[in-house]
């Protein structure tokens, strides 16, 4: 049994984001930024888990992984 994307956290890897702005672009709930030429989730509970941040990004600094409960 697997668990749905409601259970997924969105994640960055800074060091691998190149601030092409790309996923922000697409986000339709707005919850990217860029600041300091990185990518940066501003508002994680306006996230709905669409993975458009994830599909668009060349550079495979963003995506869905992990629990929510992980890293508390």
């Amino acid at each position: 049994m697997s668990k749905g994307k409601e259970n997924l956290k969105l994640k960055v890897k800074k060091e691998w984001c190149k601030g092409c702005s790309i996923c922000v672009e697409f986000c339709p709930k707005k919850v990217l930024a860029i600041k300091d030429d990185k990518v940066e989730i501003t508002d994680i509970e306006k996230c709905i888990k669409c993975g458009l941040c994830e599909l668009r990004c060349p550079d495979f600094a963003i995506y869905l992984g992990g629990m929510d409960d992980e890293e508390k």
